[in-house]
């Protein structure tokens, strides 16, 4: 999946938090309900404008900073 097509970063939007493209619904946000037990369905009820595919979108994004995410360890 290109997340580029569904996620947006502007410093003019949400203070340069990524964005659902065209709209000012955060990756934190979905992440953040998700966590809470909200379905797909869920989100698509509670935000219209979004579709299946932003959802998976925002999921994609976040495995992907995680994956370039650099562990520290102690000393």
């Amino acid at each position: 999946m290109d997340i580029t097509q569904y996620i947006n970063s502007d410093p003019k939007v949400m203070l340069g938090k990524p964005v659902i493209k065209g709209t000012r619904i955060t990756v934190e946000l979905i992440l953040t309900k998700l966590s809470e037990g909200f379905t797909t369905d869920d989100l698509i009820a509670l935000y219209p404008t979004i579709k299946i595919d932003d959802v998976k979108a925002c999921i994609a994004y976040a495995a992907q900073v995680i994956q370039s995410e650099k562990i520290i360890k102690a000393a």
